[in-house]
């Protein structure tokens, strides 16, 4: 009885979440993708800050500092696309915002 009570209530609040407000730019669903999207492409971030570090300062620093850039931006990436998946239900932070803004999604272009 207490087990289908506590399935009632998530169903309850996940279509509550779907019937968001026409204003709101983000909801639940936007937040449950944008983390399953970060979390799909986060090793994709190795090779893009090798390419970057390589198109600014050479061939040595893509390879190098490029790569330990990329670990950590795809570390980033991975954290916050878990982060974003577990809680999609909980409007944190504010109104569903994104927590990596520039870029939100690893196909955007960037200003790092």
């Amino acid at each position: 009885m207490i087990k289908r009570l506590c399935v009632s209530a998530m169903i309850l609040l996940f279509v509550m979440n779907l019937a968001a407000p026409a204003f709101c730019g983000d909801n639940a669903l936007t937040k449950l993708g944008r983390g399953l999207c970060n979390v799909l492409t986060f090793p994709l971030e190795i090779p893009e800050q090798m390419s970057r570090m390589n198109n600014t300062d050479g061939p040595f620093a893509g390879s190098t500092v490029g790569v330990l850039k990329g670990l950590w931006c795809a570390l980033g990436r991975a954290c916050v696309g878990i982060f974003e998946t577990t809680t999609f239900m909980m409007p944190f932070p504010k109104d569903y915002g994104p927590i990596l803004k520039d870029p939100e999604y690893f196909s955007e272009n960037s200003n790092y």
